[in-house]
């Protein structure tokens, strides 16, 4: 974001430039040429002027000439421009050039024929002998209404094309100091505003983490942006109220239900035994497991707990050693299939109920004599987890359920129905996923995918 509303300044301040400089600069360029044509052409007149008594002779000396081509040669030494004066047969008289030997005609040029014609040609062209530009300005000699000769005036326009450029080079330096200065001005009133809004980003996202006690800070930045933090920290502060009103509630509810169920199991177990006794203790087992289930969900819900890199082989081999014990009383083979060390971002309380919840699961499917396995291994971008278990599986409609809370495959009897609820919770607060496949040769493939740290 800064740097769009950098460039947007930027932009409008380049804008704006151009708006001034260009037309400054093409100004320039006329005003400096037709002063530099206007200058000429006095100049072209004063010579005219100087020379009239000497050309309206019919044949001048040298002598009679001597004058008028000493200020003309002056004239060239001071401004670089050549001067040719011509009689009124067009053939030259002073050429300050020195390239005239003899009487050399300039008759066949045009604007050296409109001048003995009474006009005042102006103009510029291209010289083949110098391989530039000149400007050009011939004027009629003329007294008592007839024209003696001409005063034609060249001058190189590179000088004034210099002039020109370096004029163009100042605006451009200046337009570059001023986008500098447009840059260090707008990069830090672009600070001014994003700096607050990525620190309510990341107090956003440290909330979508489950810190609800961050807060935002509302004293920089535009009134705007404060008044948007001071009302996101309005918010937060609610949903922290709510959300701990609800934990204290399930925490107390969950207190409170299992003080009874506990007293009425203890009752239950002291009355002789008969059938009827054994299907209310394991209601009451069932309703205890509810209980607790519906505990581990809130907590699960709320995200209480912070990721951090764990080793997940090593959590799933710590797991499988847990279980062991209890897989072999039921006659099942708990066995592994871990690769080498896979770091992933998660919570280790987390993983470590996924993984208790997946494997309570697969043994509770499972026959005597089955075996039950765990994989780790990374399958980019993810790191993948098996617990892949040998029993009757589930059908596609069954697996699109499995997550819903209070589901329970089969007759409905026992279990809570919140097992993989909590897990697919869980996951989904790693930001990973969580699916159930088809196992080969029968059974179900609970399969959890983490990010890798």
């Amino acid at each position: 974001m800064t740097r769009r509303l950098l460039l947007g300044y930027l932009g409008v301040t380049l804008f704006v430039l151009l708006s001034l400089e260009v037309p400054l600069g093409v100004q320039n360029q006329r005003t400096e040429r037709r002063d530099l044509t206007a200058n000429v052409s006095h100049d072209a007149m004063a010579l005219a002027a100087d020379a009239e008594d000497a050309v309206q002779v019919e044949r001048p000396t040298r002598r009679q000439l001597a004058p008028v081509a000493a200020t003309a040669s002056s004239y060239t030494a001071r401004t670089g421009g050549r001067v040719v004066i011509v009689d009124r047969r067009g053939y030259a008289l002073i050429d300050t050039s020195g390239r005239v030997r003899g009487a050399e005609s300039f008759a066949s040029r045009p604007e050296i024929a409109a001048a003995l014609a009474g006009r005042y040609p102006r103009g510029v062209r291209t010289s083949q002998t110098l391989h530039e530009r000149l400007l050009y300005v011939a004027v009629p000699i003329a007294s008592g209404g007839q024209v003696h000769g001409a005063v034609r005036i060249t001058y190189p326009l590179s000088a004034v094309d210099s002039r020109i450029q370096r004029y163009w080079m100042i605006l451009g330096l200046i337009g570059v100091l001023v986008l500098a200065g447009a840059a260090l001005v707008g990069f830090g009133l672009a600070r001014f505003v994003t700096r607050p809004l990525h620190r309510l980003e990341e107090a956003a996202a440290a909330v979508g983490e489950g810190r609800l006690e961050t807060r935002a800070p509302a004293a920089g930045g535009p009134p705007e942006v404060r008044s948007l933090a001071a009302v996101f920290n309005e918010t937060v502060a609610k949903l922290e109220r709510l959300l701990r009103s609800q934990e204290e509630f399930v925490a107390d509810a969950s207190h409170e239900l299992r003080t009874p169920l506990t007293a009425l199991r203890l009752r239950l177990e002291s009355l002789p035994s008969s059938a009827d006794r054994d299907a209310a203790l394991r209601e009451s087992h069932r309703l205890s497991e509810l209980v607790d289930g519906l505990l581990a969900l809130a907590r699960a819900d709320s995200g209480a707990e912070t990721s951090e890199r764990v080793d997940a082989a090593a959590l799933a081999r710590e797991r499988l050693d847990a279980w062991l014990p209890v897989a072999s009383e039921q006659g099942i083979a708990l066995v592994a299939d871990l690769d080498g060390p896979l770091p992933v971002r998660t919570a280790p309380g987390r993983l470590t109920q996924v993984l208790d919840n997946l494997i309570a699961n697969a043994l509770e499917a499972s026959a005597p004599t089955a075996t039950v396995t765990l994989a780790a291994r990374a399958e980019p971008p993810w790191v993948e987890l098996h617990v892949t278990d040998q029993g009757p599986g589930l059908t596609p409609e069954q697996r699109a359920r499995a997550f819903d809370r209070f589901w329970r495959a089969g007759s409905g009897e026992g279990g809570s129905g919140l097992g993989l609820a909590i897990v697919r919770r869980l996951v989904v607060a790693d930001d990973g996923e969580v699916e159930l496949r088809d196992a080969p040769g029968g059974g179900v493939d609970a399969v959890v995918r983490l990010r890798p740290a």
